[in-house]
């Protein structure tokens, strides 16, 4: 649908029409969030890593509608799509591979030893989530292995009371979506659950789509010991076309699932803080080829992860040391990869300490075992010097590590091949960078830099070999600095916002084999994000977002988003509309991104 300068008149249309009750915006302040993806908790101001946060309020005032459109608002982090409503998309964190990147919600690692590239498959609806924690560089010295360039952690809505929610949209690309969240609260115990379909028709061949979304959360025995329970179940059913393939005559069809049942409680004392907690992690993925004809080629995938964790925080006189252990189990079924199974174990061990009233430093250090590979450490620490009331400096060195994932060691096709003989990747990263934090302006810079070793590619040997195989690449360098900032200012009588974010990337990979590696050519380059939130009219709010992107091959694209929520009494309505512009670009592989589109929303408040 084209769109471009009609819609903007729309926009202009609804602002000037309505005349409502006065609703202010609140600024978003970061200063009172605390971080809870680590064992110690800190507020935001003072940690010592390059950490963004998406607040429920900026959640809410976004021009997203799902977590993969939501993160590409995030400067350094990259999220290569393959069509609408993030039916599937890669994670990627500085510069780094969708296997080098953890997800986690609420603390959960959602790990897959399959493969990395289906982690956002896991992602919650918005409407459940609280904030997005976004940690950037090495954090396995935290979470462990996965988290090789950086983490993402989901943490859910605790309680919505007595509400519920009916939301409908509809648009371009016969897009047609539904979902009811309820939130209730009774006398010792406390629920939100959501349910949501997603329909298309797709942009283009073979691109549609059905997806079903369902979430429970629970907080029993409140008065006790509160117990809190999450169940979600995603079930994913696409056209593939062109997703692994450039053969336009075959359709490509791919259904995945993703399952997590998480079950956690907190004890608390003067001093301890313990979190025990035990999780199953289930996804599925089944591939065909050609849709309509799957005894061509198949491949179906089953992994199961349960584990159990226990976190720990003791504040001495001293100063505050996180502890923890994870086990878990990994199993995979597969017609493709075998049946297989791994065991994991981490420890991990942390202490945070101050020198006088300014200098705050963090040593840690985890240490992995797996069952199919060797015993390895990561250390590291983070350091912070409080220059002003404002202003911080702070820096951190860590080694970080992946072990391969089964797609890596095992898969097989025509033009594809795993090699069971790879070694680990491993890395040795740093990062200096500076915060400034008002009530007008937050903005940070940071400068990294990551020596990776034996980074998993596949390549070809000469462009004689049609098969790429998996292999561990030479020694890699990757450096770049990132530029953050928000404002907030008052115009008319209204708070506005402006974000914006740059990030420059730098490697060599392209030396390593540029003409015969499949994956690894499509760095960020230079990456510029910016998003005005504003309200300019009574319970109206707009948001207009601007990305550019060059890739490390030449390509470059502008994107620009933008929508509109207009508040009633109990209903809100929105326009959102992508790609105003009309852009031609392409963000993974071969699969051209959608042309202009736009989605109507109407939300009622029960």
């Amino acid at each position: 649908m084209k769109i471009k300068f009609s819609l903007i008149v729309v926009f202009l249309f609804f602002a000037f029409q309505l005349n409502a009750q006065e609703n202010m915006i609140k600024s978003d302040t970061l200063k009172e969030v605390v971080i809870t993806s680590t064992r110690i908790d800190l507020p935001f101001k003072e940690n010592s890593r390059t950490i963004n946060i998406f607040t429920k309020a900026a959640i809410k005032n976004s021009a997203a509608t799902n977590v993969a459109d939501l993160l590409q608002q995030v400067a350094g982090v990259d999220i290569r799509r393959r069509g609408t409503a993030g039916s599937q998309a890669d994670l990627y964190i500085r510069g780094g591979g969708f296997d080098q990147t953890l997800l986690l919600i609420d603390g959960i690692k959602m790990d897959d030893a399959q493969t990395g590239h289906h982690s956002l498959n896991a992602a919650l609806p918005i409407e459940v989530i609280e904030r997005i924690e976004v940690i950037k560089g090495p954090a396995a010295r935290v979470f462990g292995q996965n988290a090789f360039t950086g983490a993402i952690n989901i943490v859910t809505k605790k309680r919505l009371k007595n509400t519920a929610s009916l939301n409908v949209e509809a648009g371009s690309f016969g897009q047609l979506n539904g979902s009811l969240t309820v939130g209730k609260e009774f006398e010792n115990t406390s629920i939100i659950a959501h349910v949501g379909a997603l329909t298309s028709d797709g942009y283009r061949n073979n691109s549609d789509y059905k997806n079903n979304n369902y979430f429970i959360k629970a907080i029993v025995n409140k008065k006790k010991q509160p117990i809190e329970i999450i169940g979600t179940f995603f079930d994913k059913k696409f056209g593939a076309e062109n997703f692994y393939t450039t053969n336009p005559a075959w359709n490509e069809y791919e259904e995945t699932q993703n399952s997590l049942l998480g079950v956690s409680t907190t004890f608390r004392t003067d001093k301890f803080k313990i979190i025990p907690r035990v999780y199953w992690r289930r996804g599925q993925d089944i591939f065909l080829l050609k849709r309509n004809d799957p005894s061509f080629f198949r491949n179906l995938h089953i992994t199961h992860k349960i584990g159990v964790e226990t976190n720990v925080s003791y504040t001495s006189k001293l100063g505050v040391t996180g502890f923890g252990i994870d086990i878990s189990k990994f199993s995979i079924s597969s017609n493709n990869l075998g049946d297989r199974n791994r065991t994991m174990a981490n420890l991990f061990l942390e202490h945070r300490f101050k020198l006088g009233d300014y200098v705050d430093v963090t040593p840690g250090i985890a240490v992995s075992y797996f069952s199919d590979f060797d015993v390895n450490a990561f250390p590291g620490f983070d350091l912070g010097v409080k220059l002003s009331d404002n202003v911080k400096a702070y820096g951190n060195v860590g080694y970080t590590f992946r072990v391969p994932t089964y797609t890596d060691l095992y898969y097989s096709d025509p033009a594809t091949s795993g090699n069971p003989n790879l070694e680990p990747e491993s890395a040795f990263a740093q990062e200096i960078g500076l915060k400034y934090n008002t009530n007008r302006f937050t903005g940070s810079v940071a400068f990294f830099n990551r020596d990776s070793d034996n980074l998993i590619d596949y390549i070809r040997p000469n462009t004689g070999v049609s098969v790429f195989t998996a292999a561990n690449i030479a020694e890699v360098n990757t450096q770049g600095f990132e530029i953050e900032g928000n404002y907030n200012f008052k115009l008319v009588g209204y708070n506005q916002t402006l974000n914006f974010g740059y990030t420059y990337l730098n490697d060599n990979i392209l030396d390593q084999n540029k003409d015969l590696s499949r994956y690894s050519l499509n760095t960020l380059k230079h990456q510029f994000i910016t998003r005005f939130s504003s309200r300019l009219f009574k319970n109206v709010r707009q948001n207009i977002i601007y990305k550019h992107a060059e890739r490390t091959v030449g390509t470059s694209y502008n994107v620009w988003d933008a929508s509109v929520i207009i508040d009633f009494h109990k209903f809100n309505f929105t326009i959102t509309a992508n790609n105003i512009f009309d852009a031609d670009y392409i963000e993974s592989g071969f699969v051209p991104m959608p042309p202009s589109n736009v989605l109507f929303g109407l939300q009622y408040n029960f």
